[in-house]
């Protein structure tokens, strides 16, 4: 079998992504290859990435090609990409990103995606922008429904109190998928899941410290109490909540 350069194959990649044919874009990987989204952190194989796909490209309306020149050392390639409008008169800004690909034989082992996470589109009324996610199939309604179910399952059923909440546990509980989760928390609320999370029970802590009945309750007691699982991760989270130590806080409201 003629072995593929680093230019046909990256030209093959990227016409299967404008042709939006998510069949194609995953046949570039082996068998056991996986893509790897570095701004998300999240991996995916061949099927996880043919379902993403599917639902992506009902939203996407980019036309992607490289820009600047391919690198290659024979195992591994490198290009940089832009995404620009398909429509010529869209007000929408061309955004940018770069692949990283590790081949095995023909194909794709590894794909690792940078790119710009946030494009402003028109103005609406009010002089607003609407943004939406880039390299998503998460649609603006469908975010706005897992933000308004995730801020419920937090006041509600206080779910951060849990010790063992995890961005899997946590889209089990959402009904939906890692993916689509760790996206909401990211573009609509512009901050990652352990931040968020740790957020909520940084605020459940200081409220126990402004009980009366709780102000001489033990810090590690408290810190326990709202979910987390040791002092040293309590006391990073508070720090850079408030700016100060748990002890340097209490203190002052006492």
């Amino acid at each position: 079998m003629k072995k593929v350069t680093a230019t046909s194959f990256v030209a093959s990649y990227l016409e299967a992504w404008n042709e939006r044919d998510a069949g194609s874009v995953t046949e570039h990987l082996c068998s056991n290859g996986h893509y790897i989204d570095e701004v998300l952190q999240e991996a995916m194989n061949k099927e996880a990435l043919f379902e993403e796909l599917v639902e992506y490209f009902q939203s996407d309306h980019s036309f992607y090609e490289v820009a600047g020149d391919i690198l290659s050392n024979g195992k591994t390639i490198a290009f940089q990409y832009c995404g620009k409008p398909m429509v010529p008169d869209s007000r929408a800004e061309i955004w940018h990103g770069a692949e990283f690909i590790t081949l095995r034989g023909n194909s794709a082992f590894e794909i690792r995606d940078y790119y710009q996470v946030r494009t402003e589109l028109s103005r609406g009324q009010g002089g607003e922008s609407a943004v939406r996610y880039v390299k998503s199939g998460l649609r603006t309604e469908v975010m706005a429904q897992l933000l308004e179910a995730l801020e419920h399952l937090m006041l509600e059923k206080q779910l951060y109190l849990d010790p063992d909440l995890s961005l899997p546990k946590l889209a089990d509980c959402l009904n939906t998928s890692v993916n689509h989760v760790s996206q909401t928390i990211n573009a609509g609320l512009q901050t990652t899941f352990f931040d968020y999370i740790n957020q909520r029970r940084v605020e459940a802590a200081i409220k126990l410290m402004q009980s009366d009945t709780r102000s001489r309750v033990a810090i590690l007691d408290i810190a326990l109490e709202v979910g987390f699982n040791s002092t040293s991760t309590f006391y990073s989270a508070f720090r850079k909540v408030t700016g100060q130590t748990p002890g340097s806080y209490r203190r002052l409201i006492q």
